[in-house]
């Protein structure tokens, strides 16, 4: 299956459910321009609430649960269930919830050997079970999603569960795995963005506004943490995966970042192409409940109305600027928005939500910027493979506060460059890379505006050729 396959609203707004067995509103989820919703279901009850729920292009995700499930394998009732559902026209379908918690997730008796090194215990039976529940739900016409994580940060935290489990499957149950990644299969993420995101200083990407200057309405967002302009000044390089002294466990806490963890595995260990991401649970997160929250000290905070503004402006940059493969968040939680009066609920039924559909797959297609008209919108630097950004930045120092572009050393990053958008980009690079480099990027491409510096073995004076030839007159050679 191809992206275009899969079959849902086009809508990437979603809210997830109160819990099992408790009623829905059907009401609200027209106001709330809704295009997905997230069930947790104790067996059936909601089955005629996704026939409804599809009538009115609302995608339903169903995930029954059970109480700590640890790495169950499913049953005839299991089964039973899911097939009520199918029946109601539901094709999304999860099993398991965040094993890499072992409380409240896994048995008492077992929890303090739950972690990712574990193999035989955790890693093979969780891989094991969830290939067959794969199976089945693939041999219903449905959807199977890989587990969530919680996007915990630490030795044990949610990218190497994620690797773990794909490694497993790569290793042991290579052919079967394979056969679900090509039928249906998608992934569940849980993007509780905290604080990592802004709305620039109009004209400044790396410059965030202030909070009570948010608007929904207005260009400017940036949700792509850690790949943001803001984010690449303080830690250049960073990527979901780490990659810097500042990150030596990934850093997957932002709305994009486990979905490309994902999907980034997939083509490197399975040659796959990109499959759906969909957050069961997330959203930005602490709720401001009774007080403005600020995890993250780097970043603005944000307020009960800042909340609402980003809220809004989240799921139309998921719409217009998100990557591909990312079809939408479900808010955590529907009683949480509606009983503690958030202006989340009223900014969502006032901001318009813009559709996906064919006006991304016809003007999306291959992602990165749009053409260069006149002087680019946007820079890059791109230093080749075993060069450190440390010394770039040292020596451009009396630079900086003039002209920011974002230094790298991977070209993955052009994909977070919104297509509206220009870019230039000048690689440094040595002659014997040179043209490998040069190829692949202007490859994938075609629209940027291209320079290229060689090092000849010595950094200083590449930095020093940059100075020169672009910073100071911002123009390429």
């Amino acid at each position: 299956m191809q992206l275009n396959d899969y079959e849902w609203s086009g809508n990437p707004r979603g809210m997830h459910n109160v819990g099992a067995y408790y009623p829905i509103v059907r009401d609200r989820y027209p106001r709330l321009q809704l295009g997905w919703y997230k069930f947790v279901a104790g067996g059936e009850e909601f089955a005629n609430d996704c026939a409804w729920l599809l009538e009115n292009n609302i995608t339903p995700i169903i995930r029954i649960y059970r109480v700590v499930p640890g790495a169950m394998g499913a049953d005839s009732t299991l089964r039973a269930q899911w097939s009520a559902y199918r029946g109601a026209g539901v094709k999304w379908f999860e099993f398991y919830n965040e094993p890499n918690l072992p409380d409240p997730e896994w048995p008492e008796d077992i929890r303090s050997r739950v972690n990712p090194q574990n193999i035989e215990e955790v890693i093979r039976p969780l891989c094991e079970n969830w290939l067959h529940v794969a199976e089945y739900i693939m041999s219903i016409g449905g959807y199977p999603g890989f587990p969530s994580f919680s996007e915990t940060v630490s030795s044990n935290g949610a990218l190497q569960w994620q690797d773990a489990m794909l490694i497993y499957l790569r290793d042991h149950q290579l052919e079967r795995f394979q056969t679900v990644i090509y039928n249906g299969l998608w992934a569940a993420v849980h993007p509780y963005t905290l604080n990592h995101f802004y709305q620039e200083v109009p004209g400044q990407a790396a410059t965030p506004r202030l909070p009570a200057q948010y608007n929904a309405l207005e260009e400017g967002w940036h949700f792509e943490y850690p790949y943001d302009p803001f984010t690449q000044v303080y830690d250049p390089g960073r990527t979901v995966f780490g990659g810097t002294p500042k990150t030596p466990n990934g850093d997957p806490n932002g709305l994009t970042a486990m979905g490309l963890a994902f999907n980034t595995r997939l083509k490197e260990w399975f040659g796959a192409d990109p499959v759906p991401a969909v957050g069961t649970e997330g959203g930005i997160y602490p709720l401001p409940i009774n007080e403005s929250q600020r995890t993250d000290p780097r970043f603005p905070g944000y307020d009960r109305v800042a909340h609402g503004e980003a809220t809004a402006a989240l799921f139309n940059w998921m719409a217009v600027n998100g990557p591909e493969w990312l079809l939408g968040v479900c808010l955590w939680k529907e009683n949480e928005y509606y009983d503690n009066g958030l202006p989340a609920v009223q900014r969502l039924e006032a901001v318009s939500q813009i559709a996906r559909g064919g006006v991304w797959n016809s003007s999306m297609v291959g992602r990165g910027p749009g053409p260069v008209e006149g002087e680019p919108t946007f820079h890059m630097v791109i230093l080749a493979p075993g060069l450190e950004p440390a010394w770039f930045f040292d020596i451009a120092r009396s630079y900086w506060n003039t002209f920011r572009p974002m230094v790298t050393t991977n070209w993955d990053f052009i994909d977070y460059i919104p297509y509206d958008r220009s870019l230039a980009v000048t690689v440094v690079a040595p002659s014997d890379m040179a043209q490998s480099m040069s190829a692949s990027i202007v490859g994938k491409y075609p629209n940027i505006q291209f320079d290229l510096i060689l090092t000849n073995g010595d950094p200083t004076g590449a930095a020093d050729i940059f100075n020169n030839r672009v910073w100071s007159n911002r123009r390429f050679g």
